[in-house]
């Protein structure tokens, strides 16, 4: 069959299509018009700053949000009444594909990246990452994967074998055109960067934590952070090698996960699950570690067993790696594998829930501010208990059987995925936003958003669970009338569109705010615990003039009360900081055309890349750089103009 390269046939294709670049044209249009092409090449584009990449992860994520949800509504429209013609049934394939894909991977990671960039060094007192410049590395590259996926929409066709990629239908003797390539390629270049970030936040927290900043010191979220690093350590290798192995079987007629020549399916199955429960957890973690954090901040006191909480994170990393097969209880093991996976998958609730009964616990007898971010952490304890014991009834094998690959399970899913994450990503982007950027977000903007997004979330997902008990699988692109979906399924549609005027409230409170949005000149708006509330606002690019130093849990709450000092009392130093780099950006756009090659088996495309590749890596591997340093008359003007050091 000829492989078309650019998609066409539909009207909806071609409406994105055009907006694509009407949206490509006005950005090269403003960029040239208002002189900022070296702003943005030297201020962002180059950059190695630790808090200039979390926010371009947090545009990213925002912006995929915005694509993700795009398809959730096509989906859900073309679903709210019996027999709709709106997509035909290979389109839906390939919008649920790339909805679940664009989610997980390239919104709800790209958004816990860009806070834990934010926040996570400020916490620690450090003044960058271990790496800097393989911290610009890693989200380069992450684009590169994202926006090599997302191309597939308008050149070739988007992967079509859901976002689990399941043989044999990945396979091509089901799928002969390149979206599965895409699927394969896309996520194996933004899995690199998962990897490396890993490595460097590992280093980071062990290696450059302020004085007296022992571990049993250090912020939930850090500690949130620490674990899940481990966890990606361990888990993305497996599904980068299980991703190459997808592009040898159809790119090069390997036999990997075909069922002749001795591959197996279910091989793809294991491995793909051995990375991607883990993977629940790499995204739930730091958003327990968000929720903690603001909790604690908006009750007035210190975190509730704080002990208790590291030991359930320690615990729920160990027991994520023995519950994958709760996946496919349905695919013929036996039943002594079932029940091992079974109770292991139950196990892994109790440490969950001592981490939700800590959060509640914190609030008692506290002066609780119920701020925007509040509401979004208060929100995810219920919300996410439906899902958790959703997810303990799916845990049961035998009951497995009824519920699998039913939309029970798709509303489970989401009433775990959406407050587990979504809600913390919410929640963090306003809390940490004036550090971001110097000025508030409109608090009733935000708490429009809160509830819009609440109502419409219940009412989309609710619906989904008495749904898929009376029958509807999912992965149906249509149905017959008279089978008793179609008021579940209606109701369910209408949640998803004030979901998404939820959204929009969301984009024009962060227009209003950059006008209207209160001023911080404190750099400690909400009255916060940790060293993150101790910089100036905005942030130096040294974060801290002078090294702080930790004598406690919550060290900048305790300073407030107590008076105790929180930096060296000795004179400025020069300030050793990194230069900025174009050697992550150039990286990522030979990534690119090494990924786009393979896609289409350009090989002399693809050999420019990986020799491109092969090239930058080589040139920072020999770059005599060694940063520069700030000196203290530059040091001691910042500090002035910021009223001088916080003591």
């Amino acid at each position: 069959m000829k492989q078309e390269f650019f998609v066409t046939g539909e009207p909806a294709i071609y409406a994105a299509e055009a907006g694509m670049v009407i949206g490509a044209v006005a950005v090269i249009f403003c960029l040239t018009y208002f002189k900022k092409w070296k702003w943005l090449w030297k201020e962002w584009l180059t950059s190695v700053d630790h808090k200039k990449i979390g926010v371009m992860y947090i545009v990213v994520a925002v912006l995929m949000l915005f694509r993700g949800g795009v398809d959730a509504l096509m989906m859900r429209t073309q679903l709210a009444l019996p027999n709709q013609k709106l997509l035909d049934a290979n389109h839906y394939d390939g919008i649920f594909t790339t909805h679940g894909v664009v989610m997980i991977l390239f919104m709800a990671m790209p958004f816990l990246f860009g806070l834990i960039n934010v926040a996570l060094p400020l916490q620690i007192g450090a003044r960058d990452v271990a790496f800097p410049a393989l911290n610009a590395f890693s989200f380069w590259v992450m684009a590169a994967g994202c926006a090599l996926f997302n191309i597939s929409f308008i050149i070739g066709g988007s992967p079509t074998a859901g976002w689990t990629n399941y043989f044999p239908l990945a396979g091509t003797e089901y799928t002969e055109g390149v979206g599965n390539n895409y699927y394969a390629l896309g996520i194996q270049i933004a899995g690199l960067g998962s990897m490396i970030t890993g490595i460097n936040f590992l280093v980071t927290i062990l290696k450059m934590r302020a004085p007296g900043m022992t571990l049993m010191k250090m912020p939930i979220f850090v500690w949130s952070v620490l674990v899940t690093m481990i966890i990606i350590i361990f888990a993305f290798p497996v599904l980068t090698v299980a991703l190459a192995e997808v592009t040898f079987d159809r790119t090069f007629g390997a036999h990997f996960f075909t069922n002749s020549a001795g591959g197996s399916p279910m091989l793809w199955a294991n491995l793909f699950w051995i990375w991607g429960h883990p993977e629940v957890y790499i995204v739930l973690l730091p958003s327990l570690g968000i929720y903690s954090d603001v909790i604690a901040t908006f009750s007035g006191k210190r975190l509730f067993g704080y002990g208790s909480m590291v030991v359930a994170m320690v615990g729920i990393a160990f027991f994520s790696y023995f519950t994958w097969v709760h996946h496919f209880f349905t695919k013929g093991n036996t039943a002594a594998v079932n029940s091992f996976f079974s109770i292991s998958t139950m196990i892994i609730a109790v440490p969950t829930g001592v981490k939700l009964f800590n959060e509640i616990l914190t609030m008692y007898k506290g002066r609780v501010r119920l701020t925007t971010p509040m509401l979004w952490s208060l929100a995810f304890i219920p919300t996410f208990l439906i899902g958790g014991v959703t997810g303990v009834m799916l845990a049961m094998a035998a009951a497995d059987y009824q519920y699998h690959n039913s939309y029970f399970l798709i509303a489970h899913f989401h009433y775990t995925l959406i407050p587990a994450v979504a809600y913390a990503c919410f929640a963090g982007l306003h809390y940490y936003y004036p550090k971001m950027f110097g000025y508030m977000l409109n608090e009733k903007l935000g708490k429009a958003t809160f509830w819009i997004w609440m109502i419409g979330f219940n009412l989309c997902f609710i619906p989904q669970f008495f749904v898929g008990l009376d029958g509807m699988t999912r992965r149906m692109y249509t149905y017959e009338a008279g089978l008793g979906w179609t008021g579940w399924n209606f109701t369910s549609t209408v949640g998803a569109y004030i979901m998404g005027l939820g959204f929009l409230v969301l984009v024009w409170n962060i227009i209003y705010s950059v006008k209207h949005g209160v001023r911080d000149v404190t750099g400690d708006p909400w009255d916060g615990r940790n060293l993150d509330w101790a910089t100036h606002t905005p942030i130096p690019e040294y974060n801290f003039a002078k090294q702080p130093i930790v004598s406690s849990l919550d060290a900048w709450a305790e300073h407030k009360e107590n008076g105790t000092r929180i930096f060296e009392e000795t004179d400025y130093k020069p300030i050793h900081m990194p230069n900025n780099t174009a050697m992550p950006i150039i990286s990522a756009v030979f990534f690119g055309l090494l990924g786009f090659g393979l896609v289409w088996s350009w090989w002399w495309l693809a050999i420019i890349g990986a020799v491109g590749v092969i090239a930058t890596l080589a040139w920072r591997s020999f770059d005599p750089d060694k940063g520069h340093h700030i000196p203290v008359e530059e040091i001691i003007r910042i500090e002035k103009a910021a009223e001088g050091v916080k003591r």
